[in-house]
């Protein structure tokens, strides 16, 4: 018991609980373990697991901590407070008059009056400037004990009640209750994904005490049914009432930055009948039968999707439809695969001021000529970032986008998200096609050019052309046709078998493999540098790689013409807008070698379905919380800003003048400021009436 109730203790779990919210703040809380994973790695996620470092506010250790730090500072409240209202009415008047002669503040002087007129002359100073005082009479003289600001004591008492109060509240606001409840009821936690398939077992009545949930209502549905995440699971809250969302607001400053988010919606009273209409806004929370409603986020509530699929290779593009959150199966047996929309974005915000990195091979700007590729060099990176952060910022909307995963029969999915509308990157328009292979990972991006009618029509139909054995061919004769002299058929048959081989390199059509053999050969850039390496001599190789760059460039170039000529284009015209559409589209298409999928979604048009997630409480605990923050600051600021003080005035006749006094004083402080002895040589002067 005395180490419980003792101070030391309750400081020693003040520190150990602060500590914890620290890391509790810093580590992001419940969210997926594959987060963790691919933040601190195995081992340390998995220890961290274990150690609850992912759930620490709900965490066992933690509310036994709560729990001992609300007993502990308990315990030494109700220790200390008879001590301190016993010490609100004691003046110590009791002390002796030779004690005052050891205090460090002390002073003697004479008043020109007898003992009882200075007694009350005193006490009616003493009594106008804030001091209480009592005196005590004695054979000899009178001692006055007085005292100020003895509301120091309360900030004490009122400081630690804040502890705990809000130790109290945040044990009931927290997922305790929820659990004991659950116990009380034989509930248990669904671990699973579906959520409906949620048994009664994993159902908590809406006469749960305290809870904290999300409520996701789309436009136009209602909903009466809020999810708790607990360690290891979700359980179903039920809600005495229905909330139906009319309509989702957001508005959004000129950059394209939103400013506001509301919901207007209407509360439907599962009980009575009756309906409330209501808007609810960031910072705005309404409140109905002690559930408050707050305006957490908002997400895509199942938006219809018209896309066309375009296949990399063929020529088959399908039209189809779909909706955020449902999926469409793709394929048939082995080769079956499920495309599940993830998410549409209408806003989307870029950094359109910095220079945008490469996209091929992590090229620099130096290297946006492929003539100017080293293809010796390492070309690690095949899909580079979309849009990169330069030290100057020019935030602009860039139109919608949508995310969507296809998953294997394995299981196993990859993320990808394009935009709707093409950006200008370094004065190239091109659309972006992000991919990535796990959430916590950024996306990498296609860059695909446009062509004069501000589509990837071209671009694609280059793609589908070099993966045809027979328009390589076509593109390899008429390149060596044009190159070769006219009265040289020797030299323009093996300038067309290099145009041919570079071409089939390209395309990724040669025997060479990556080190996955699951993925196939390789093609671009990789695979002409791969060629270089391996079957040039190293002086040699430089001279060797522009020569095959300069083929490359000429053959691709009739290879853009017949797609255009299959498109019913007319033929392009050499020239800065033709040059910088295949400076792009070279890079473009070595990238594309290395696009996990093949096929390519566009997104044609879509209908937009908001839907509104509020955060739910019911916080029986947000009152004590509240008048413990208070508490808190009136505790605070007493034992800062107030200074007890502690005065002795002894009185008694002159000797050999019975018509005068003597005064021998003596103060004290619970801190010994540094204008304490000039507030004591004011209160001498004033009241012995000395000169200053």
């Amino acid at each position: 018991m005395e180490l419980v109730a003792s101070m030391r203790f309750a400081i020693s779990l003040l520190v150990v609980i602060c500590i914890t919210a620290v890391i509790g703040t810093v580590v992001k809380q419940n969210e997926p373990m594959n987060n963790y994973v691919n933040q601190f790695g195995p081992f340390w996620s998995e220890l961290f697991g274990h150690m609850s470092l992912y759930t620490v506010y709900s965490a066992w250790w933690f509310l036994l901590m709560m729990g001992f730090l609300v007993v502990s500072t308990s315990l030494c409240v109700a220790r200390h407070t008879p001590k301190i209202l016993r010490d609100f009415n004691n003046y110590k008047e009791t002390v002796r008059e030779q004690s005052l002669q050891v205090f460090r503040h002390k002073g003697l002087g004479y008043l020109q009056m007898g003992p009882e007129a200075s007694l009350q002359q005193i006490n009616a100073w003493l009594s106008a400037h804030g001091w209480r005082a009592r005196a005590q009479v004695r054979n000899t003289g009178v001692m006055i004990g007085a005292k100020k600001g003895a509301a120091h004591k309360v900030g004490y008492l009122a400081a630690h009640s804040a502890i705990v109060l809000i130790c109290l509240g945040g044990l009931f606001d927290g997922d305790l209750l929820v659990r004991v409840t659950m116990w009380a009821q034989g509930k248990s936690i669904y671990q699973g994904s579906d959520f409906t398939q949620m048994s009664p077992q994993n159902h908590l009545g809406p006469g749960n005490p305290s809870f904290r949930g999300n409520l996701f209502v789309p436009e136009g549905s209602r909903s009466a049914s809020a999810l708790l995440n607990m360690p290891t699971g979700v359980v179903l809250q039920e809600l005495p009432f229905e909330v139906e969302l009319k309509k989702f607001k957001v508005e959004y400053y000129d950059t394209g930055m939103p400013k506001l988010f509301a919901s207007d919606i209407v509360i439907h009273d599962r009980e009575t009948g009756t309906t409330q209409a209501a808007t609810v806004k960031v910072n705005e929370p309404v409140t109905y039968r002690g559930l408050t409603l707050y305006q957490s986020s908002f997400e895509d509530g199942g938006s219809e999707l018209q896309l066309r699929l375009r296949n990399l290779s063929g020529n088959d593009d399908v039209d189809l439809t779909g909706k955020v959150g449902g999926a469409v199966q793709l394929g048939q047996g082995e080769a079956r695969s499920t495309l599940e929309f993830s998410d549409l974005r209408v806003i989307n915000v870029e950094n359109l001021g910095g220079a945008a990195a490469g996209a091929a091979g992590g090229a620099s700007d130096a290297a946006t000529d492929v003539r100017r590729v080293d293809l010796v060099g390492s070309l690690d990176k095949h899909l580079g970032a979309g849009v990169s952060v330069g030290s100057k910022k020019s935030l602009r909307n860039v139109g919608p986008s949508f995310s969507y995963k296809i998953r294997d029969a394995s299981g196993q999915a990859r993320e990808y998200n394009n935009y709707m509308l093409p950006l200008e990157l370094e004065g190239q328009r091109v659309y972006l096609l992000g991919v990535r292979e796990a959430t916590g990972e950024s996306f990498r991006y296609l860059r695909v050019p446009v062509d004069g009618r501000d589509s990837m029509d071209a671009w694609l139909s280059m793609r589908r052309a070099l993966a045809d054995p027979a328009q390589r061919n076509r593109a390899a004769r008429r390149y060596a046709e044009a190159a070769a002299p006219s009265d040289n058929p020797k030299t323009r048959e093996q300038l067309e078998a290099t145009s041919l081989r570079v071409l089939t390199l390209f395309a990724g059509a040669e025997g060479l493999k990556v080190n996955a053999p699951s993925q196939g050969a390789i093609g671009g850039l990789p695979a002409l540098s791969d060629f270089v390496e391996k079957e040039v001599p190293e002086a040699d190789r430089p001279r060797v790689s522009e020569v095959l760059l300069r083929i490359l460039n000429g053959s691709l170039f009739e290879l853009y013409k017949q797609a255009q000529q299959q498109l019913g284009q007319p033929a392009p015209e050499p020239g800065p807008q033709t040059q910088a559409f295949m400076t792009q589209a070279v890079l473009s298409l070595s990238d594309a070698m290395f696009y996990p999928a093949p096929m390519i979604l566009q997104l044609k048009d879509f209908k937009q379905v908001q839907a509104s997630v509020f955060q739910v409480t019911r916080a029986p605990g947000r009152t004590l919380v509240y008048a413990g923050a208070i508490l808190l600051i009136i505790g605070v600021f007493a034992m800062l800003y107030i200074r007890e003080r502690r005065l002795w005035i002894w009185l008694e006749s002159a000797p050999g003048r019975p018509e005068h006094t003597r005064v021998r004083m003596a103060m004290s402080s619970n801190r010994d400021t540094p204008d304490l002895p000039t507030e004591f040589e004011a209160l001498k002067r004033q009241l012995l009436h000395e000169e200053a």
